[in-house]
């Protein structure tokens, strides 16, 4: 019938390529990376190890490079066409270790922001966005222990494999979906505590602001997007009819 024919015709047209994907959303973490960099260097006093706010300046950069970035792209691995044939343990590897530069990245960036606070006076753990963002980083350490454990050592057996890999994907999803509200949260503190000023207050909206929330919608939009490729049943590797491919 016509509307079939223009229901798939529909479908056709919002079936976007992966890889032309792929390198738009590559270049949306670039971005958003050089954002975050470009904001703490501007107008946030650039960065140091000397316990002051440019030791803070490290935080904000690590966590969206780490926690959202990287994350994103080891997220997406099994997404690759060319992860679909042939052995998989190379691509566990890659994902693995994908995943592993995000988590040291973010163990440094939560270093940054406890040494800042404690040269500063400054209590830890006390904002929603604190207590957001460490149970992220807990769930993303579990995740990623209990993943190599299933996945990448030898012994798991099929059954545990099966069972597991559900689980692993929904926390895939759900500890990036943390870290972009982490990091949102972040933003929007940060901004309170350095716009305060008459001639910058931020209600005022100057400069930084709109390049900082700028910067926020663009890592919701990262996070969103890699969200959606992952549910995108066209896009998930075909699977075989063991849970993993005999290795």
């Amino acid at each position: 019938s016509l509307a079939h024919r223009c229901h798939h015709r529909a479908m056709d047209m919002l079936d976007v390529p992966f890889l032309p994907f792929c390198a738009f959303l590559g270049t949306l973490g670039l971005l958003c990376v050089a954002m975050v960099g470009t904001w703490c260097q501007h107008w946030r006093g650039g960065f140091s190890l000397d316990g002051s706010s440019r030791t803070f300046n490290w935080h904000p950069v690590l966590m969206v490079t780490g926690l959202v970035v990287l994350y994103g792209a080891a997220a997406l691995v099994y997404r690759i066409p060319n992860t679909w044939s042939g052995p998989k343990l190379p691509w566990k590897v890659l994902h693995g270790s994908l995943a592993l530069g995000a988590f040291v990245l973010t163990v440094l960036g939560l270093a940054a922001v406890f040494s800042f606070h404690n040269s500063q006076g400054t209590p830890n753990m006390y904002s929603l966005h604190s207590w957001m963002g460490l149970a992220t980083v807990l769930l993303f350490s579990c995740q990623w222990v209990a993943g190599f454990g299933a996945f990448l050592l030898p012994w798991a057996p099929a059954w545990l494999r099966a069972l597991y890999k559900p689980i692993h994907v929904f926390f895939g999803s759900t500890i990036l979906m943390l870290a972009m509200a982490s990091c949102v949260s972040g933003i929007n503190e940060k901004l309170f505590f350095s716009l305060k000023n008459g001639t910058m207050a931020y209600k005022l909206l100057p400069a930084e602001a709109v390049f900082a929330n700028t910067l926020g919608l663009l890592i919701l939009i990262f996070g969103v997007l890699v969200v959606g490729a992952l549910a995108r049943p066209s896009w998930k590797r075909p699977d075989s009819n063991s849970p993993d491919s005999h290795q």
